[in-house]
C-alpha cells in the first residue's frame, strides 16, 4: 500500500472538470498538498494508507469555491449604509468612513473577519481589491488561504498612497515580494474608469504585460457611470479601455451590467473575463449582467460577492443560486444557466479568470488539494435526486463542514483551525463601537 497524507472517502465527488459529472462512492488521495488520485473508494482503501483518513458518507466534495471579486477589509462596514444607490452610498458614506478610519489595523482586522466568513462558506481563494494590500497578503499567507491581492490604483490620495505613481510603485514592490509564493498571487487593480485617468491606465497595461499578471477593475457597473462617461468624453467606458489597450485575456471586468450586443462581441474577441456579482448588483440596483448572452458568446464568467458593505455577505454558495435564477429570469429561459454552469462559475471560471486554473478550480489529479466538503444529509436537502442541482438550489453555506487549501485542513467540523474566530468577532465589535460612536452620518441612518 502506498502512503499518502490524507484520504477522503465521500458519498459524492463533483470534480467540475469534466463538466456536469457526479462520482458516487469515490475518494481523493492527497500527498504534498496535491491531489494524487481520484478513484472509487473500494479501490482507494486497498491502494493507499493515509496518515489522516476521513469518512464523509453524506457529503459532496467539490473544488474550493473562488470569490473572484471582493473587498475583504470592508467586512468592518457591513450594514454601515444600506438601501442606497451606488454613488450616494460611496460618496456620502463609504468614502468618508474610509478616509477617516482605514489603516493597517483596520485592514488586518477586516480581512481576518472576512477570511473566517469565507472559509466557513467553502471559499478557498479570494481576489481582493483594497488599500494596504500588503496587509491582506500577509493575513492570507498566515492563515493558509489562497488569495490574489489587488495592487490598487486610484487617482485620489489615501492612507496607502498619495497618487497613481505611488500606488503603482508600491504595488510592483508587493508583486516582487510575493512573486514565488505558493498561495499569494497579485493583480493590478485600477478601481474604475471614473477614478483612474488615461496615463495611469496605460502604465497599468504596460506593467501587467511585463509582469504577466491580471488586471482587476470595476467596469460598466451602472447606467449612470456609462452616461457620465458619454457626457464627458463621448466614449463609453469599455471603448475607452479598449483604446488604451486594456481589453485582453488579462482583464477581469467586474459587474458589466450595462452591455450592448456590439460590446459583448468585442469582449468575446478580446478574451477578457467577466466577474458577475449578482447580489451586490441587485442590492444597489445597478442592473443585470447579461450572463446568458456572455455564455453564448463564449466569454468566461466568474462569480464574486463584492464587499460585505454592499452585499451584505461573502457567501458564494448564495451567489451561485442567485446567479442561476437571475440569469433565467433575465433571459426568459429556464435552462439559461443550469446548476453545473453556476458551479463552474464559482470554481473553475474564477480560476481561469485569475490565471490559476492549472493549480485550482477543479478536482483533478495533479492540482492543489483545494476542497470543500458539503453535508447533504439534512432535511433541507431531502429527498436527494441530483446532488449537483441540490448543491446550487437547496444548500446553504452552513452545510460546509470541512475545507482544505493545498491539503491543509483549515475548517474541521465547522471549526477554524488557523484563525481565532473569537478574536475576529471581538475586533469587529471594537470597530463597530469606534465607527458608530464617532461618525455622525452613520448615527443619522435609520
Amino acid at each position: 500500500m502506498q502512503s499518502v497524507d490524507t484520504l477522503l472517502h465521500a458519498r459524492w465527488i463533483i470534480p467540475v472538470e469534466p463538466d456536469n459529472v457526479v462520482l458516487e462512492h469515490h475518494s481523493i488521495a492527497i500527498s504534498d498538498g496535491r491531489i494524487l488520485a481520484l478513484l472509487p473508494s473500494s479501490e482507494a482503501r486497498l491502494r493507499y494508507r493515509a496518515e489522516t483518513e476521513l469518512e464523509l458518507p453524506d457529503h459532496a466534495l467539490i473544488p474550493g469555491l473562488i470569490n473572484a471579486h471582493t473587498h475583504a477589509a470592508m467586512n468592518l462596514m457591513r450594514g454601515l449604509a444600506d438601501d442606497l444607490p451606488l454613488m450616494r452610498w460611496l460618496n456620502d458614506h463609504i468614502w468618508p468612513t474610509e478616509a477617516r478610519w482605514v489603516s493597517e489595523e483596520f485592514v488586518h482586522d477586516g480581512t481576518q473577519l472576512a477570511m473566517a466568513e469565507m472559509l466557513r462558506g467553502g471559499v478557498t481563494c479570494f481576489n481582493d481589491m483594497y488599500f494596504y494590500p500588503d496587509v491582506t497578503a500577509r493575513c492570507a499567507a498566515q492563515v493558509g488561504m489562497r488569495a490574489t491581492v489587488g495592487l490598487i490604483v486610484i487617482d485620489f490620495p489615501s492612507a496607502w498612497a498619495q497618487d497613481a505613481d505611488e500606488y503603482l510603485r508600491k504595488g510592483i514592490q508587493l508583486h516582487d515580494r510575493y512573486h514565488s509564493h505558493p498561495l499569494i498571487s497579485t493583480a493590478f487593480a485600477p478601481h474604475a474608469p471614473y477614478t483612474v485617468g488615461n496615463a495611469a491606465l496605460e502604465k497599468v497595461a504596460m506593467y501587467a504585460e511585463e509582469l504577466d499578471v491580471p488586471i482587476h477593475m470595476h467596469v460598466h457597473e451602472t447606467a449612470d457611470e456609462v452616461n457620465q462617461a458619454l457626457a464627458s468624453s463621448g466614449q463609453r467606458p469599455l471603448a475607452r479601455l479598449d483604446s488604451l489597450g486594456l481589453l485582453s485575456p488579462r482583464l477581469l471586468a467586474v459587474h458589466m451590467t450595462q452591455l450592448n450586443d456590439a460590446e459583448i462581441e468585442r469582449c468575446a474577441e478580446s478574451g477578457l473575463h467577466v466577474v458577475h456579482c449578482p447580489e451586490s448588483n441587485l442590492k444597489l440596483a445597478s442592473g443585470f449582467c447579461p450572463v446568458y448572452k456572455l455564455h453564448q458568446a463564449g466569454i468566461n464568467v466568474a462569480l464574486g460577492t463584492d464587499g460585505a458593505a454592499s452585499n451584505n455577505d461573502l457567501d458564494i454558495i448564495g451567489e451561485m443560486r442567485t446567479a442561476a435564477l437571475l440569469a433565467k429570469g433575465v433571459a426568459g429561459d429556464a435552462s439559461a444557466i443550469p446548476a453545473a454552469s453556476a458551479l463552474y462559475m464559482a470554481t473553475l471560471g474564477g480560476a481561469r479568470a485569475l490565471g490559476l486554473d492549472r493549480e485550482t478550480g477543479s478536482l483533478n489529479v495533479g492540482k492543489q488539494a483545494d476542497i470543500a466538503a458539503v453535508y447533504l444529509g439534512d432535511v433541507e436537502t431531502q429527498p436527494l435526486y441530483h446532488p449537483l442541482s441540490k448543491l446550487v438550489y437547496s444548500v446553504s453555506r452552513d452545510k460546509v463542514t470541512d475545507v482544505w487549501v493545498a491539503g491543509r485542513h483549515l475548517l474541521k467540523g465547522r471549526e477554524l483551525t488557523t484563525l481565532d474566530m473569537d478574536a475576529a468577532l471581538a475586533r469587529a465589535c471594537h470597530w463597530r463601537e469606534k465607527i458608530h460612536n464617532k461618525d455622525e452620518h452613520i448615527k443619522e441612518q435609520p
